[in-house]
């Protein structure tokens, strides 16, 4: 399902399914971020449901809030501040990570594939840029995963998009696209709920 004509790219604010459908592979992505043959199977076999809280703080710094749930593994936050300040964070699935995110202008990101392909509002109001790194030292492996946020037209349809460009540990480049359905707030199997 389309995102609404209404919604704007700086309040993000939803519950969204990862589409199968329309979403590029990412078995070969995650296999050389360390996950192995099961946990993969089950990734691939299930649903990735996000719930999204995007907000702007008193002192004027967005985040956005995403509550991760895929059914056979457990829920993960994934809490971001876009003031390019490096946290770490720790899940079942990727274990120890340093990530950073920002807004930025689609003129300022230097990878064209990170830089394409976007709606007239995204291109107006900029990118959520992010950059996660896994070290050998933590995980037993290196790599780097750059994403850029934002809505697409994709089939006709505006849709909420992720492009990721992954650096493997042996220099492995791949890049993927990340397409999401978007559901009303109500419409999904109740989750557990941070923000009520």
């Amino acid at each position: 399902m389309a995102v609404p004509a209404e919604m704007p790219v700086l309040n993000t604010t939803g519950k969204y399914i990862m589409s199968k459908r329309l979403s590029d592979d990412t078995d070969e992505l995650l296999r050389l971020q360390g996950v192995g043959w099961l946990k993969r199977r089950i990734i691939k076999m299930g649903t990735l449901y996000l719930t999204v809280r995007h907000f702007t703080d008193d002192a004027g710094v967005e985040h956005i809030n995403i509550l991760q749930s895929l059914s056979g593994l457990s829920d993960t936050d994934e809490n971001r501040e876009l003031d390019w300040v490096a946290r770490s964070h720790e899940d079942d699935t990727f274990g120890k990570v340093t990530s950073k995110s920002r807004r930025v202008r689609v003129d300022h990101v230097q990878n064209d594939w990170l830089r394409i392909g976007w709606t007239p509002d995204t291109e107006e109001h900029g990118l959520v840029f992010t950059r996660a790194e896994s070290k050998q030292e933590d995980n037993g492996v290196n790599w780097v995963a750059d994403q850029t946020w934002g809505f697409e037209m994709i089939n006709g349809e505006r849709r909420y998009v992720r492009h990721v460009f992954f650096q493997g540990p042996n220099g492995e480049k791949i890049n993927l696209r990340l397409i999401y359905d978007y559901r009303e707030f109500d419409s999904l199997p109740a989750q557990r709920q941070r923000w009520d």
